[in-house]
């Protein structure tokens, strides 16, 4: 296991900046999830760190080793990307043993470590098959088979499930997840799918633009987020966000929305002013379905999920979103009301975007 640090990685494509300036410590043995939508930089920054791209600026240390100089095979780092690239004239034990064959390993080392691997994925039985006599769940073993056997001190997982079905993603995060607790490794996971992030990672780091907007775990990061940005990309369904101003009632702060509703707002965070523009944020879960509750409006559309379902209804305008249990029995163009507890209600200044 190895300690990751990055200070100060500034990263451009010419006139470009994908990275402006970002510093992360990643302690040895933790599983740290990159999070963000498309093009905030967090695939660029894990291929620098494999050394697939050099950095504009900054420092990369593993493992107490600076490696802004190091070649890539040279860093102990093993990488599972979103494509498989398995060799598809070799079979499953040519595949995972080729990198160590490479660096020409002793072929009893060999047959060992394909071997541990393979019984560590429950891949024996494939030993002997070609890629193309696999699915695509069993080929993603094999590719993480390949980066096992390296035993290297970091693993690195560039959006490894992208391209598997919804039941093959459940059944790898959790293949991930067994792994990670066994070998105990450091990595570094990038995925644009927050569910995926929250379940595997001990800590998520969430970019936008190249920029780290908030780091914790995934239950802090779902109860305190610090910006609007970070409260809608944690959590699905996704928050619902609506247009108020702050007023005071009786000594107590309150959101008064567009058609005059006043919603009790939590605790102070920060500074807040009479009249203050603020986005209110209301989980779906959190929304209670109450006759006479202080929030309703027409039933717009219904997604029965089973479980449970998303009732989509209409609120001064703004389209929220409520979960209920699956058996309620609903229809589009009825009223829906719902409560919610005032320290479950988010209150984001509308300029700055911050929690106050």
């Amino acid at each position: 296991m190895a300690s990751v640090v990055l200070k100060n990685i500034n990263k451009t494509f010419g006139a470009v900046t994908i990275i402006p300036n970002l510093d992360l410590e990643i302690e040895s043995g933790e599983f740290v999830a990159l999070v963000g939508p498309s093009g905030c930089g967090k695939s660029t920054l894990l291929r620098t760190i494999a050394g697939l791209e050099e950095i504009t600026g900054g420092e990369i240390w593993v493992e107490g080793r600076k490696v802004n100089e190091v070649s890539p095979k040279d860093r102990n780092i093993a990488m599972v990307f979103q494509s498989y690239a398995l060799y598809p004239q070799m079979t499953v034990r040519q595949n995972m043993g080729f990198n160590l064959k490479l660096a020409k390993r002793p072929k009893a080392e060999i047959e060992q470590r394909v071997a541990e691997a393979a019984r560590m994925l429950d891949l024996e039985a494939l030993l002997d098959r070609k890629p193309g006599q696999l699915s695509g769940g069993q080929r993603q073993r094999v590719a993480m088979g390949r980066a096992i056997v390296r035993s290297p001190k970091v693993f690195l997982f560039d959006e490894p499930l992208s391209n598997l079905d919804a039941k093959l993603r459940v059944a790898m995060r959790a293949e991930i997840k067994r792994l990670h607790q066994t070998v105990k490794t450091t990595s570094i996971y990038v995925t644009h799918d927050q569910i995926e992030a929250m379940t595997l990672a001990d800590r998520l780091v969430v970019l936008n633009k190249g920029v780290i907007e908030q780091q914790g775990t995934p239950l802090e990061l779902y109860s305190n987020p610090d910006n609007i940005f970070v409260a809608g990309f944690i959590g699905s369904p996704s928050m619902n966000f609506v247009p108020a101003e702050l007023v005071q009632e009786s000594g107590a702060w309150a959101a008064k929305l567009s058609d005059g509703k006043l919603l009790p707002c939590p605790s102070e965070r920060g500074a807040r002013a009479v009249g203050q523009a603020v986005t209110v944020g209301l989980r779906p879960e959190h929304l209670v379905m109450r006759a006479g509750g202080e929030l309703s409006g027409r039933i717009t559309m219904i997604e029965p999920t089973g479980a449970q379902t998303l009732v989509y209804f209409d609120l001064a305008g703004t389209q929220l979103t409520a979960l209920v249990d699956g058996d309620t029995a609903l229809s589009v163009g009825e009223q829906f009301a719902c409560s919610i507890n005032s320290e479950r209600v988010y209150i984001f200044d509308r300029q700055t975007g911050e929690r106050t």
